[in-house]
């Protein structure tokens, strides 16, 4: 195959803006740009006005194939998520030409990310989440029985799962092991819905402006650190056996990890702790609804339900993009690469592809083997992927047994996103024993 350059393979001016547009997440229409590209043009070249141009990979392969790159392929040379030119121009200014507000994991390259992901990483491995199994199911139990107080006298019961369960049972999850006070919660959610939401007119802090203003809205990293500051203060006066004592105390080569880390370590892992993790549990539960017969694979056999996990997962995909900046010029799918390029991984495509999904349109709580990458791949592997996989199983045990019947009520809705979204409304109408 001869090597191909930008200029053969740029992507129609329609599926280009799609890309770019939170509302093609919100109502779906990034699934059929995602189906035209992969048939199309899998890895071809957007230009979007605004934004600089970038690569998007859509197969699942040539993801992988990035992913497992981390040298060649950098989350931290660029803004690793999709940012328009201004926003980008804006940042640098405020941060004295880093093209990043917060330093997370996903803004590190090596040598630096392995030395701040090993901090907590002990936190997150299976084998340190079983003592926390049974914590994780006494607030699941709590969660279920607030949905049964929804039941009227004949076992009918209304509610928004979104609003009502799926946001507020991880949150209570990740909330606890960091060690931040139940009630302050409210104030996480909110924090964490505009953060992931600017672009959303009913979740952004300040709806009455842009949309592209809204990207940049310095304020909400503001109110985060500043309560993050001050718990930091208490966990080093009173240190207890949680995340955010251990935040709080970190070192890196013998010297105590900087204002901007810390703060950025407490924000990822208190929104992404729990926000996804919302996003594929209502997800499942939508996807429930609209289909009884899965429903009744699972109260059949209940074995099914880390097949449900996973495939909830793939189907939501809560983190739609990633994007990586190439280090040298290189070649990817037959495309001639050059040394500053800027690619976007199109997860919740490569997790719908044909060549490696049969049915990939299908939600199947039963499906085997589910190779999905909605955790990523490679140094940059999500993790929190054993708690979320565990803290879903445990509700969906139980939850599952329960449930007689299961509906929509009302019409659903998803979040306005680029970056990550999932649903934000689900009403539904059950029956529980």
């Amino acid at each position: 195959m001869s090597v191909m350059t930008a200029t053969d393979h740029r992507i129609p001016q329609a599926q280009a803006d799609s890309l770019c547009q939170p509302g093609a997440y919100a109502d779906g229409q990034i699934f059929e740009t995602y189906r035209w590209l992969r048939a199309n043009e899998p890895f071809g070249v957007a230009k979007v006005d605004g934004v600089d141009p970038f690569w998007v990979a859509t197969r699942h392969a040539d993801i992988l194939e990035i992913s497992r790159q981390n040298d060649l392929f950098h989350n931290g040379d660029r803004s690793p998520t999709l940012t328009t030119q201004e926003v980008d121009a804006k940042v640098r200014a405020m941060m004295g030409g880093s093209p990043h507000l917060l330093r997370t994991l996903i803004h590190m390259d090596a040598p630096d990310h392995p030395k701040y992901r090993i901090l907590t990483q002990a936190w997150f491995m299976p084998q340190n989440l079983k003592r926390l199994e049974d914590q994780i199911r006494v607030i699941a139990k709590a969660a279920v029985a607030k949905m049964a107080a929804r039941t009227d006298a004949n076992g009918v019961g209304h509610c928004d799962f979104v609003q009502e369960v799926a946001l507020h049972y991880p949150l209570r999850v990740i909330m606890s092991i960091m060690g931040v006070p139940e009630e302050d919660e409210p104030r996480m959610l909110k924090l964490t819905q505009e953060l992931f939401g600017a672009a959303d007119p009913e979740l952004a802090r300040d709806a009455g402006t842009p949309p592209e203003e809204r990207e940049f809205d310095f304020g909400v990293i503001i109110d985060f650190s500043n309560y993050f500051r001050a718990l930091s203060e208490t966990k080093r006066a009173d240190p207890k056996d949680d995340l955010a004592t251990l935040i709080a105390t970190s070192q890196i080569d013998g010297q105590p990890i900087s204002d901007l880390e810390a703060m950025s370590y407490y924000i990822i892992v208190a929104t992404a702790g729990h926000d996804t993790t919302s996003s594929s549990t209502a997800g499942a539960l939508w996807a429930l609804a609209e289909r009884p017969g899965e429903l009744a694979k699972l109260k059949a056999d209940p074995s099914l339900i880390p097949g449900l996990v996973d495939e909830s997962i793939r189907w939501m995909t809560p983190v739609k993009t990633f994007m990586r900046t190439a280090t040298a010029d290189t070649t990817i799918a037959g495309r001639d690469l050059k040394k500053g390029d800027w690619l976007m991984l199109c997860y919740a495509s490569g997790n719908r592809d044909e060549a490696v999904f049969e049915a990939p349109d299908e939600f199947r709580v039963d499906r085997k083997p589910n190779k999905h990458l909605a955790f990523g791949y490679g140094a940059h592997l999500c993790l929190g992927q054993h708690l979320a996989k565990m803290e879903m199983r445990i509700l969906w045990e139980e939850l599952i047994p329960r449930l007689s019947e299961l509906a929509l009520d009302g019409t659903p809705a998803m979040s306005e996103a680029v970056f990550v979204n999932g649903p934000k409304r689900l009403p539904i109408r059950f029956k529980m024993s």
